[in-house]
């Protein structure tokens, strides 16, 4: 998707609706390029068939920050940022100042603890591509590295790839564990295509992933 004569907009979306979502469910304990939108509630973008999954490890010690996450697939490597929430009560992403800078939701899950973490990125500026423009490009079974202030990394496997479309989002579909216990990353950036009279896109990215390694 081109990203030329595009207002800012990044993850806006996605954030405004996890600060919604938070404010309703007690913010304190934090959340439990692009591609058109499909058909359904949440619909997948790649899940190829025949896909051996690695099983999950358990979640490692919650004793560090992450610093920088890697998808090597798709030649992501990037500085990861504590976020909290604006004046809004939404999830305050990165400035824009920084499009190739990824934003993780502080106050909840440290990636590689147990549930799920978040990190939100934006996919433009107004005139290029930023961090997160190629998530939709990800597929299950690929790597997300995320390496942690103490020189631990925490190794996902991808196991999900979905395009949300904005009228469907379902915050507790999306920043839900999808199994109990289990240490889970979710990364988000825009999707769909740009609403210009609305000043929004159309849906979300949304790659999930699960603790498979810790090094």
């Amino acid at each position: 998707m081109a990203a030329s004569s595009r207002p800012v907009t990044g993850v806006a979306w996605a954030v405004l609706l996890l600060g919604l979502w938070l404010w309703g469910h007690d913010a304190a304990r934090g959340p439990g390029g692009s591609s058109a939108p499909t058909h359904g509630d949440i619909a997948a973008v790649g899940r190829p068939l025949g896909v051996d999954l690695p099983p999950s490890r358990a979640p490692i010690p919650d004793t560090a920050r992450p610093r920088r996450v890697e998808i090597p697939a798709l030649g992501i490597d990037a500085p990861v940022v504590a976020r909290g929430l604006d004046a809004t009560g939404a999830v305050d992403p990165p400035p824009y100042e920084m499009p190739h800078t990824v934003g993780w939701y502080g106050p909840g899950t440290t990636p590689g603890a147990a549930g799920p973490a978040l990190l939100v990125g934006h996919v433009d500026t107004e005139t290029r591509p930023a961090v997160f423009y190629g998530l939709s490009a990800t597929r299950p079974g690929e790597t997300v590295r995320v390496t942690r202030t103490d020189g631990s990394v925490a190794v996902f496997t991808v196991d999900d790839v979905t395009v949300v479309p904005r009228d469907a989002f379902d915050p507790r579909k999306v920043y839900g564990p999808h199994a109990p216990g289990r240490s889970e990353l979710r990364l988000i950036t825009c999707g769909g295509t740009f609403d210009r009279e609305a000043g929004l896109y159309t849906a979300n990215v949304v790659v999930s992933a699960y603790l498979t390694g810790a090094e």
